[in-house]
């Protein structure tokens, strides 16, 4: 059986002129497909009347006093209304349809509720649904706990419910629907001339996801990778092709010439500079016990050089005072990452960077790298600046597969 799995996110859920929208890809999808499972979030953002956010307001002052299994049980109610919404909406217009919940569709948790760890899928229900000509319509972001009860899997979980049932059901492709024609270069906010991407390795959405962009759960694509089943990020209200994220492989001659497919963001960064002497081991333990999490880091006999989030700045002050470091910070720093597989074993990837920035006047406070990734760190009022120098020297402008490659579809 051809299966497909599409997930439709709040917004393409948050009123009957969107869903409208969604019944049209459902119906189009039946006419190419044997099998069609969806996946749904709840309606809306904020302040629509069942968003998630909505729903955890009606608590006000008494969240603290409520179990995470009780807060779930909140939380999970948005999405079962949506898949109840459009379950009679289908049936409506004479395509059979059913609305399960997480885990009647067969997603088992452990019991960490709020956040909970996806331990089986069992689609054998869904599979027998599809047999009988039915569209399941599955809650998203949600299963059945050990305990038998609702429990949610964290914020965009929703995708990682897609993917999972994909994997389950070894569906040909996983079609993720929100309000976006897919996945761009870089944030449009900070450059006009960020242009969707046709296609994207798994690998490159990770990288940009860790690197503070916001595209798609990172969960959803370490499964779909794992099953080897391509997620498309696609527009419900636009007929675009989308985001394809897939293994693919680099031409070898573009990607030379290419070789970066995306620029990410994270903001509110602050620098800690300590010179001299450190009890490296004792220091760094200490600092992760007390929830700081490193991000770029370099480390030389008499310089350490590391980043962490703006908000950790009293924790780390009252760790270097301790350790009486000789220390220097810098805050309001932005830390910037170009992404792409191609750089791999390019040379002049780091020197077109340096040029582009230095041009701007925009100084590099620390760099890092790997395989597929370059960071760079500089101050956060130079960040829209530096976005649109780098994206201009790669010519990311240019709408292709991610830096130049061939699709594995």
């Amino acid at each position: 059986m051809k299966i497909i799995i599409q997930k439709f996110g709040g917004t393409s859920m948050a009123d009957e002129n969107g869903r409208s929208f969604v019944l049209e890809k459902i119906k189009k999808a039946k006419t190419m497909f044997d099998g069609v499972v969806v996946v749904v979030s709840a309606m809306g953002r904020m302040n629509s009347p069942y968003a998630t956010d909505t729903l955890l307001s009606l608590l006000k002052d008494n969240k603290d006093s409520l179990s995470k299994r009780e807060i779930d049980l909140l939380m999970g109610t948005g999405e079962i209304i949506s898949a109840v919404v459009l379950s009679g909406e289908l049936q409506k217009i004479g395509i059979a349809a059913e609305a399960y919940s997480g885990g009647r569709a067969g997603i088992i948790t452990d019991n960490n509720y709020t956040g909970a760890e996806v331990l089986s899928v069992d689609a054998t229900i869904l599979r027998q649904a599809l047999e009988n000509g039915i569209t399941p319509i599955v809650a998203g972001f949600q299963g059945r706990s050990l305990e038998g009860e609702l429990a949610t899997l964290g914020r965009g979980g929703s995708d990682l419910s897609a993917a999972l049932l994909g994997e389950a059901l070894e569906a040909e492709k996983v079609e993720i629907y929100t309000d976006v024609d897919g996945i761009m270069t870089t944030d449009p906010k900070l450059c006009a001339e960020a242009v969707t991407l046709e296609g994207i390795s798994y690998n490159e959405v990770f990288q940009m996801a860790d690197s503070g962009a916001k595209v798609i759960h990172k969960k959803a694509v370490e499964v779909a990778r794992r099953a080897g089943i391509p997620l498309i990020i696609k527009n419900t209200f636009s007929s675009h092709a989308g985001t394809a994220i897939t293994e693919y492989r680099y031409l070898n001659q573009i990607a030379k010439s290419r070789p970066i497919t995306a620029v990410a963001c994270r903001s509110e960064r602050l620098q800690c500079r300590i010179e001299g002497r450190l009890d490296d081991t004792a220091f760094f333990e200490e600092l992760a016990e007390k929830g700081v999490s490193i991000d770029i880091i370099n480390v030389f006999p008499d310089l350490r050089a590391f980043t962490i989030d703006q908000e950790k700045k009293a924790i780390a002050e009252e760790l270097l005072r301790k350790y009486q470091a000789d220390y220097t910070l810098i805050e309001n720093c932005t830390k910037i990452t170009l992404i792409g597989e191609g750089m791999t074993g390019v040379p002049g990837v780091m020197a077109r960077i340096i040029t582009a920035l230095s041009q701007k006047g925009i100084l590099i406070l620390q760099t890092a790298d790997s395989l597929s990734t370059i960071a760079c760190l500089i101050a956060s009022q130079d960040t829209a600046k530096a976005v649109e120098a780098l994206h201009q020297a790669f010519a990311l402008n240019y709408s292709n597969l991610g830096g130049g490659g061939t699709l594995l579809l």
